[in-house]
């Protein structure tokens, strides 16, 4: 990315922008331009940039437990421009919990005048024209959001009280009933067809390896044979009860996996959900015995606690073949997450991407590998940076827009998918 010197913003009204994405590589960003967040420059400006935060649990503002927090991420982005006008939780304790920690520090410009509600209407009864936000952050649980139904439709509630505002909306985009994934695809079309700016968090899409694997895939012209994901989590470092019950998680694969199920519909493209084929290993087979768990299991009705292991086919609509496979095995705290791309005479394998990622290339006429490394990356902060740069419409000086990766439609097609999934596997397994 630019440095604000070399950047203009464009008089096109903020939170649109054209249908079509200008560019050579469509769909992808130059791995160049993907700085780490300490040799990032905050974006230039002098006006306020409002942002409207959803949610005041670990996504937003961080937890010993991941990387994310994306409070973080814009205050480095938008610098001294940054102003939350209101914090919306149904724990306002929580929220005033948080928000007591960033007034005691140096960012207390973006937050000292921050109000907490308990819901949306109550912001929209109590706010004045100049707390409209430019940007609205929806961290809040996946199962309060991604419907068109009373009470768990955030996303239109935003579209009516501020349309043309931009949406960050985290990852799922729900974990409702496969039922309602319809819903998804009409809350899509209405985005789309309203103009709004919006991005899903699906921040790999960002890695610099990820990147640099499109990059390899574009310039050679190559066809995706096959995608290859596994991811192994550590689950003696899972204590959160709800996250082994499938009726409030709606499963590892659909809460967890799903960041692999999109990486691998982001190489291999839309799938054809017909054809996906899934097996299990439950909590009852013997060899689904945990001895490290953190929760008491039987706290979970049995119909619902989750699956050891799912595997999975597909077959993509090009005709290609895409492979997961999710294990809840791994003890200690590291996960284990690989995602290998076949192309002819190609092999791209990426490897523990939530850490240090390393890429391995293999490529025509070569039978070794070779090697890159990418450490101290930040997709969480180049997902927030794009976003931004979306919005306020800035331009890089060649032909490359910033772009944003994960569409509202392109995310609930990945949640479709880690449904297909869960339901062919549930479908396969055998009773106790």
């Amino acid at each position: 990315m630019s440095t604000p010197s070399s950047r203009r913003p464009s008089e096109r009204p903020s939170g649109r922008r054209p249908s079509g994405i200008p560019g050579s590589r469509r769909g992808s960003i130059d791995p160049s331009r993907l700085v780490s967040i300490d040799k990032a420059v905050a974006i230039g400006g002098n006006d306020n940039f409002n942002v409207l935060f959803i949610g005041a649990g670990n996504i937003m503002f961080g937890s010993p437990e991941g990387p994310w927090n994306h409070s973080f991420r814009l205050e480095h982005k938008l610098g001294p421009r940054l102003k939350v006008v209101a914090l919306i939780d149904p724990n306002t304790e929580r929220a005033a919990a948080v928000l007591e920690k960033k007034c005691a520090s140096f960012v207390v410009s973006a937050y000292q005048n921050t109000r907490i509600f308990k819901t949306l209407d109550d912001f929209v009864k109590n706010m004045s024209p100049r707390d409209r936000p430019k940007a609205v952050i929806v961290g809040s649980p996946p199962m309060f959001r991604g419907t068109t139904k009373p009470g768990r439709d955030v996303e239109l509630q935003i579209l009516k009280h501020f349309p043309g505002v931009a949406l960050f909306i985290e990852k799922p985009v729900a974990t409702g009933p496969k039922e309602e994934i319809s819903e998804g695809f009409q809350l899509a079309k209405q985005i789309s067809e309203s103009g709004t700016v919006c991005s899903v968090g699906y921040m790999l899409r960002y890695l610099r390896a990820v990147q640099t694997m499109k990059q390899i895939i574009d310039d050679n012209d190559l066809t995706v044979m096959a995608t290859v994901a596994r991811y192994a989590c550590a689950y003696e470092a899972i204590a959160k009860p709800d996250w082994w019950d499938k009726s409030k998680s709606a499963g590892p694969v659909i809460e967890q996996g799903t960041h692999f199920c999109d990486l691998s519909r982001y190489f291999g493209g839309d799938v054809d959900i017909s054809t996906v084929v899934a097996h299990s290993l439950e909590w009852y087979e013997a060899p689904g015995k945990l001895s490290k768990m953190q929760v008491d299991e039987r706290q979970i009705p049995e119909e619902n606690r989750i699956p050891r292991v799912t595997s999975a086919t597909w077959k993509y609509e090009n005709g290609a073949v895409g492979s997961f496979t999710h294990v809840v095995g791994l003890q200690g705290h590291n996960y284990s997450c690989e995602l290998e791309v076949f192309a002819d005479g190609y092999s791209l394998k990426l490897v523990n991407p939530y850490v240090q990622p390393v890429l391995y290339i293999r490529k025509p006429g070569d039978d070794d590998e070779t090697v890159q490394r990418f450490p101290d990356d930040d997709p969480f902060f180049s997902e927030i940076s794009h976003f931004i740069d979306v919005i306020e419409d800035i331009e890089d000086e060649d032909e490359e827009d910033s772009q944003i990766l994960s569409s509202y439609d392109d995310a609930v097609k990945s949640y479709q998918l880690t449904w297909a999934i869960r339901e062919a596997s549930e479908k396969s397994k055998k009773s106790p």
